[in-house]
């Protein structure tokens, strides 16, 4: 089983979503891939384990999402060394945190550019995430998934 990390800054949305998007067709569709997720900084700004957003978004896809109702977690060290393939969500926003903090693992990570709530709402945010995990999807089953060198 192959694992894959995504970021954002508080894991308390985008990244939540995409993590569970990504596990739940991944799992339909057969594939080794197994996915988590971290925050670059996540504060204590945000209610509750996950944002309702996401949990709004996920359920009307009908997918269950109460086995990852945990609070976000901070990125470390060990969870790039453990990823297969690292995917931060916003590369204007993720890549200076990740120069500041992480900048040994930069090389992995595959950028994309979906906004937050500080520049659209989520009904804009949710159907960027469904297509971008969607494509990582056909990458992967298609055999064209190259990561980051």
């Amino acid at each position: 089983m192959k694992t894959l990390l995504f970021l954002c800054t508080g894991n308390y949305y985008r990244s939540r979503y995409a993590e569970i998007l990504f596990n739940h067709h991944a799992i339909a569709a057969g594939l080794p891939w197994k996915a988590d997720s971290r925050g670059l900084m996540p504060d204590a700004w945000n209610p509750g384990p996950m944002s309702r957003d996401t949990m709004a978004a996920l359920a009307k896809q009908q997918i269950p999402y109460d086995t990852y109702l945990r609070l976000p977690i901070r990125v470390e060290d060990a969870d790039f060394q453990a990823a297969d393939h690292v995917v931060a969500v916003k590369e204007l926003e993720h890549r200076p945190m990740m120069e500041r903090s992480f900048a040994k693992w930069l090389a992995l990570v595959e950028f994309w550019h979906v906004d937050d709530l500080d520049c659209c709402g989520p009904e804009d945010t949710i159907p960027h995430l469904d297509r971008e995990v969607a494509a990582l999807l056909d990458r992967l089953r298609s055999g064209a998934f190259q990561p980051p060198q």
